[in-house]
Parts: C-alpha cells; sequence; structure tokens
C-alpha cells in the first residue's frame, strides 16, 4: 500500500479509500454486516486505512456497520462522513445550517461508535443557507474535537473558491479536500475544479472512480443489461449508457488486454497517475478490493494515457446536485 497526505493536512492516508455506499440494505446490491466484515477486513489486511461513508447512505446503516467493523481498529483508521441530504421529513432535517449539522454530527458519532471522525464532509452546496454559517459551525465541530479536519464534495469552483476564501478571511477551518465525480468517462472536472485544487493544496478523493461499474468491463455496447443495479438506478442508466462513453470503455479494454490487466484496474491506475490522492472504491466482494489495490502498482506510459483520454466527449455537468 502507498500512503500519501490528505492535501495539505497532516493526516497520512492510503491511496485507496474504501467507500460505504454499498454498506446496507437499501438497494438490491448492497452488503449487510456479515459480507462487509469480509470486506473491511481484506481492506484491513492490504494496507488501507481511509473508509468514507454518509449519514445518508441507508440512513445511517452504513455508518452502524462501519462502526462496527472498525471497533477494534478506530485509532488505527481514517474515518469519513458526510452531511446535507434529508435524515427525515421536517423542514429542518436536511441541508447545512447549523441546527442540522448540529444534530448530524451528534446522530453519526453515535451510530460510528466514535468519539471524532477523521474529516468530516459536506455533501452538497446547500444553496439556502449562507457559507459563513456553515463554515462557522464546522470550525466549532474541529475546536470541539468532534471532528478533526473538513472536506467537501460535488460543487461548482466558483462556490469552492468563494468557501476557501471566506474561510481564510474568517480565520476558520479550510476544506482540505473535495470528493468530486471524475472518472475516464466523465472528466468535466478537469477544466476548472482540479486546477484550483491544485492551486489551493486540496486533496482530491473523487467518487465514482469507475462509473458505478461502467469502467469494470461487464457491460457491453450491444447487450442489454441485466445487472440489478442498471435495473434499479435510473441514474446509473442516464448518465453511462451511452455511445460516447462505450467508446471510451473499450479502448481502456484495448489498454487492459495488452497489460494483461483487468479493466477496472487500467481506470483507477489512470487516476492515479492523473496525481488524485485517493478513489473512493465501492466493493461489494473481497475481489474488488484486491483488485483496487492492485491498480497502484499498474503503470501507464504517455502513450497509455494520451489512448485512454482520446475517445473522450464533453458531458452535461453531473453530479452537483
Amino acid at each position: 500500500m502507498q500512503y500519501i497526505g490528505l492535501g495539505s493536512a497532516g493526516v497520512k492516508v492510503s491511496r485507496i479509500c474504501l467507500g460505504c455506499w454499498s454498506f446496507g440494505n437499501s438497494a438490491p446490491w448492497m452488503i449487510e454486516l456479515a459480507e462487509t466484515r469480509k470486506v473491511i477486513a481484506r481492506a484491513i489486511d492490504l494496507g488501507i486505512t481511509f473508509f468514507d461513508t454518509a449519514n445518508e447512505y441507508s440512513r445511517g446503516r452504513s455508518e452502524e456497520i462501519l462502526g462496527e467493523c472498525l471497533k477494534d481498529r478506530r485509532d488505527e483508521m481514517v474515518v469519513a462522513t458526510k452531511v446535507y441530504f434529508p435524515m427525515g421529513a421536517g423542514s429542518n432535517d436536511s441541508g447545512l445550517s447549523r441546527r442540522h449539522i448540529l444534530q448530524q454530527i451528534n446522530g453519526s458519532l453515535k451510530r460510528l461508535k466514535m468519539d471524532y471522525v477523521d474529516l468530516y464532509q459536506t455533501h452538497r452546496w446547500d444553496y439556502t443557507t449562507p457559507i459563513e454559517e456553515t463554515l462557522r459551525t464546522l470550525d466549532g465541530l474541529v475546536h470541539q474535537g468532534k471532528v478533526r479536519y473538513i472536506g467537501t464534495s460535488s460543487m461548482w469552483a466558483r462556490q469552492f473558491a468563494k468557501a476557501l476564501s471566506i474561510s481564510d478571511r474568517l480565520g476558520l477551518e479550510r476544506f482540505v479536500s473535495m470528493q468530486n465525480h471524475y472518472n475516464l468517462c466523465y472528466r468535466e472536472e478537469e477544466r476548472e475544479m482540479i486546477p484550483l485544487c491544485r492551486e489551493e493544496g486540496i486533496a482530491l478523493i473523487p467518487w465514482s472512480p469507475l462509473g458505478q461499474g461502467f469502467l469494470t468491463g461487464k457491460y457491453r455496447r450491444t447487450e442489454s443489461p441485466d445487472s440489478p443495479r442498471y435495473k434499479s438506478s435510473k441514474v446509473f442508466a442516464e448518465r453511462y449508457f451511452h455511445p460516447e462513453n462505450f467508446d471510451v470503455l473499450e479502448r481502456a479494454q484495448e489498454v487492459a488486454s495488452e497489460k494483461g490487466a483487468p479493466v477496472a484496474q487500467v481506470a483507477l491506475a489512470w487516476l492515479l497517475h492523473k496525481g488524485v490522492t485517493a478513489p473512493i472504491i465501492g466493493a461489494t466482494k473481497v475481489e474488488h478490493v484486491e483488485d483496487a489495490v492492485k491498480s497502484l502498482e499498474l503503470k501507464l506510459n504517455e502513450n497509455d494515457i494520451k489512448r485512454l483520454e482520446e475517445p473522450y466527449k464533453p458531458h452535461p455537468i453531473w453530479g452537483h446536485r
């Protein structure tokens, strides 16, 4: 395993982050506690120390499962969770208000069975709450010891620049990481967000690095998908099942064949060669974790990267809301 600083923060994380979206019971492809124990145990064996979840994943069940699996290894791990999406039907049960954040950090800590989280992230931009209110609240959580660092996810670059500027002006804790949508089939973040993050020393920890499984190579242009995820997720089908994305996938399959590696490893290796801190991989089987870790050893030269990027066509923006 390789380890790297989380942007300009002092904490070190593994270069593969295990995402916990698939832990719980809210979709057919997800796994519960017994299966998750095997996945997390293997991840730890392979040196993964970085785990990412959110309060809304299976309405808190993901946090409960992660906390149970890590309870004997807490001090060795870097645990991240998120806040924003609805956790109830009330008018104050979502967003980034002081009220909601303070309520949700306590709920997350209780479910995780932890005294603090290493990285607390805003899941989306809140258009109804002043960013100053959000940043002051997060700063307070750091000073209370409930949170070690703060991060964020999926917004416009101008919004992120505004947040960083306000933190600097008011002397508040700064976001140290950006969890954005970035993979071989979706590279719009290269226009503004990624250059901004590099300039500001922000860690890049992209979500959906394999396009929700599209870049694993199990789907074909000429075949009607039969997977539970495709059948139950309208968003998955709308985002990835287009001719231009199959052009990218098939090029990645060509490079993978030449390297003697699975296409998923090539897709992850490309991200690592592009300088991201740690792609957040989803896993429902031990083999998924093993393949992801092997991507750290896969070398791509300049020609490989050029060929992988060549078929890409610009997309509408996805994932900011």
